[in-house]
């Protein structure tokens, strides 16, 4: 199978992203959220009022070492995004964890999220030293699928640790990438 690549910009300080960039970050956010994407926010539909105090969160915490954000552009728009953090605990800061992965859905399927995930890989090895990658996906939606293609392993799953809405309850499916 071969991926397509496309370009991935990174963030590993509270200062790098912009105003215009911020307001990106929310309004996919918001767009893949809104989709029925599990990126986040339980019980759809929700606007920038929810997804923007969020973004503030993850900028604000953006450091080279634990914690740093990945976005993918298409025609100067943002069309995906994802954070990488680590702790720092020496007990377990050769792992990291990937929260919030997501592409807007006009362009699934074009790779941007394989590029996305690659990249993501690249610079946890690379950059941050870490020996593995973890990550939770709702069930039911085919991710599993998507990152199996990628490398990623089923490592468990928490049974209806996930609700959607008042009758729809789902996995959270616990995916590794190792080695990375």
């Amino acid at each position: 199978m071969s991926i397509a690549v496309h370009p991935v910009q990174q963030f590993t300080s509270p200062g790098e992203a912009t105003p215009a960039t911020r307001q990106k970050l929310a309004a996919c956010w918001v767009e893949v959220t809104n989709a029925g994407g599990a990126a986040g926010f339980p019980f759809p539909p929700i606007d920038e009022t929810h997804a923007a105090p969020a973004v503030d969160a993850i900028l604000g915490t953006l450091a080279p070492a634990t914690n740093r954000l990945l976005t993918a552009t298409s025609d100067g728009e943002l069309v995906g995004w994802l954070n990488i953090r680590r702790d720092a605990s020496e007990l377990i800061a050769h792992w990291g964890t990937l929260h919030h992965v997501q592409t807007r859905p006009s362009v699934r399927g074009l790779g941007f999220g394989a590029s996305l995930m690659s990249e993501a890989r690249r610079i946890a090895r690379d950059e941050m030293g870490l020996r593995q990658l973890r990550l939770a996906a709702r069930g039911g939606a085919g991710l599993e699928a998507f990152y199996g293609r990628l490398g990623w392993r089923e490592v468990g799953r928490w049974p209806g640790a996930l609700r959607l809405s008042v009758d729809d309850y789902r996995d959270e499916v616990l995916m590794i990438l190792d080695p990375l």
